[in-house]
């Protein structure tokens, strides 16, 4: 599970944690996705509806499915970074977001996030530093919140499921620093298709060991012991707080073959068709 040996020199945020010294607070500032923008989204989950209505549910989300396939096909291969929209530009895990950004970005791959602030925007500052490619992937958003000055293309959906279904259809792999509950979703949702074996060879690295300490400690010894998951589902997880690591990682898994991006790379690049209002980036 862990990307660092032991013995290695601790990283900034243990070394705060074992001096007691706190880390920076989060900058909260304003709510980003907290409510949804349709009350229709509400309506969707609220239980049976006419048949009509599901019929004209269905062909929104199909549509939905559409708009996504033709947008993020030809971005290129995507990494994904996860993490809290509240961390400011001066924090700690926003600096490191942004390294990380920047070594998946040197690989070649395209750095994904939702394309909000905080771990977010540093992702994607990260790539553009770099002069790689940067797009935010999110759900729509309440009072009409603009992304981050940094991605090259911001892409919206108004179901959480379809934006699920991007996000792991086209990354070849996902980093998470620390976040919420909707980090810690994304994160066992990915873990529960390899487990499954719905993805293959597809690398989930957590980054901000401090943070995450309690909640390994809790599936290795609370889960793994008794039995609610297998002793090898623990080591799904890679655990590093160096970019260039994390970024290795993610890089040889999706090199192994299974993922597909060999292959990809062998086969000329796909042409746009302006019909489908296919761009590229």
């Amino acid at each position: 599970m862990e990307g660092n040996d032991k013995n290695q020199a601790l990283t900034p945020t243990e070394k705060a944690e074992i001096k007691g010294d706190p880390l920076p607070p989060p900058a909260t500032g304003e709510p980003w996705g907290k409510t949804s923008l349709n009350p229709a989204e509400e309506f969707f989950l609220e239980g049976p509806r006419s048949r009509f209505e599901e019929f004209v549910r269905v062909l929104r989300v199909g549509i939905e499915f559409i708009h996504g396939f033709r947008s993020l096909h030809f971005v290129g291969p995507c990494v994904t970074v996860f993490g809290s929209a509240r961390f400011g530009e001066e924090h700690v895990y926003y600096k490191l977001a942004r390294a990380t950004g920047a070594a998946i970005a040197r690989r070649g791959f395209t750095v994904m996030t939702g394309g909000g602030p905080g771990i977010m925007e540093a992702a994607n500052r990260g790539a553009k530093d770099v002069a790689g490619r940067s797009i935010g992937c999110n759900i729509e958003l309440p009072h009409e919140q603009a992304a981050n000055p940094y991605v090259d293309r911001f892409i919206e959906f108004r179901y959480f499921f379809i934006r699920k279904v991007m996000l792991v259809k086209y990354s070849y792999g996902f980093v998470i620093l620390p976040g919420g509950f909707g980090t810690l979703d994304e994160m066992f949702e990915v873990l529960t298709l390899i487990q499954t074996g719905k993805v293959k060879n597809f690398p989930v690295v957590l980054m901000g060991t401090a943070y995450w300490r309690p909640l390994l400690e809790f599936v290795r010894d609370t889960m793994t012991k008794g039995g609610t998951i297998a002793e090898a589902d623990f080591s799904l997880i890679f655990v590093t707080d160096d970019p260039e690591i994390a970024a290795a990682h993610v890089e040889k898994a999706a090199m192994s073959g299974s993922s597909g991006l060999r292959r990809r790379s062998a086969i000329a690049k796909p042409r746009t068709f302006w019909l489908f209002g296919e761009r590229g980036l």
